[in-house]
């Protein structure tokens, strides 16, 4: 059976002005930058994957 999802919380103060600050850094990136941010991205999960043992 499924659990129930909690609500989403809302964002106020400093919180809601830093979140709103990097949706509009991020809306306003270019190709060449997102491409950039997503080899930056999948170096640092590789990266990281090397320090992680999952045990099932």
């Amino acid at each position: 059976m499924a659990r129930p999802i909690a609500e989403t919380p809302i964002l106020t103060g400093e919180d809601a002005v830093r979140f709103e600050k990097l949706r509009v850094e991020v809306e306003s990136l270019n190709k060449e930058q997102c491409a950039k941010n997503t080899r930056k991205l999948k170096e640092a999960v590789k990266k990281a994957k090397e320090y992680i043992t999952i045990c099932i």
